[in-house]
C-alpha cells in the first residue's frame, strides 16, 4: 500500500530526558516524530516542542504532536476526530480511527516493551489482523527495532515506531 508517511518513527516522552536529542539525531532524514510529553507542564512542553520542531525542520522529519495540539506540528496524534494518526490497542480503537478520519494507525504493543513493564504484548500478527480492516497504513509500536520491523513488514505494516530503539 503506497502512502506518504515515514517508515520509521520516534515516540517522545518524559522518560527520554537528554537522550531525546541523541534519538532525534539517530533518526534518518524523512523519519517521523510523535511529540507527546503529556506530564510536562504546559509552558515547558511548548518550549521543548519548539526546540524539537527546529531540529525536525532541519532534519526533514515529519513532526506530529499529541493532544493538546501545538502550533507548528504537521498534524495531530491521538484519539481525536480529524487526528492525522491514531493509537490503537484493540479492534474497537482501530475501527474508531477510521470513523474519526485518521490517516495513519499506530498499533501496540507488538512486543514486550519497557514503556509498559509487565504488560503482555498483543503480538504483531494479532495487531495486523486488528488494523487490516481499517484500510489505514499501520505502524507497529512496542518493543520495535529495525530487525523486528523487517520480520513483521510482511504482515502489512508500513512502518514502525519506538522510543528506546533510537538511543
Amino acid at each position: 500500500m503506497a502512502h506518504a508517511y515515514p517508515e520509521c518513527w520516534l515516540m517522545t516522552d518524559e522518560r527520554a530526558g537528554d537522550a531525546l536529542w541523541t534519538s532525534l539525531r539517530a533518526l534518518p532524514p524523512g523519519a517521523g516524530v510523535v511529540f507527546r510529553h503529556h506530564a510536562t507542564p504546559p509552558a515547558e512542553r511548548r518550549a521543548l516542542f519548539l526546540r524539537v520542531r527546529r531540529i525536525a525542520a532541519a532534519r526533514r522529519l515529519l513532526l506530529l504532536a499529541s493532544n493538546p495540539p501545538l502550533p507548528g506540528a504537521a498534524g495531530l496524534h491521538g484519539r481525536i476526530r480529524g487526528a492525522t494518526s491514531w493509537p490503537a490497542h484493540d479492534r474497537r480503537q482501530a475501527l474508531a480511527a477510521r470513523r474519526a478520519g485518521a490517516r495513519l494507525l499506530f498499533l501496540s504493543p507488538a512486543f514486550a516493551t519497557r514503556s509498559h513493564p509487565g504488560a503482555a504484548p498483543t503480538g504483531p500478527a494479532r495487531l495486523a489482523r486488528i488494523g487490516r480492516d481499517t484500510g489505514l497504513p499501520m505502524i507497529a509500536l512496542g518493543g520495535m527495532t529495525p530487525r523486528r520491523y523487517r520480520r513483521v513488514r510482511a504482515l502489512g505494516f508500513t512502518g514502525w515506531a519506538a522510543i528506546d530503539a533510537w538511543r
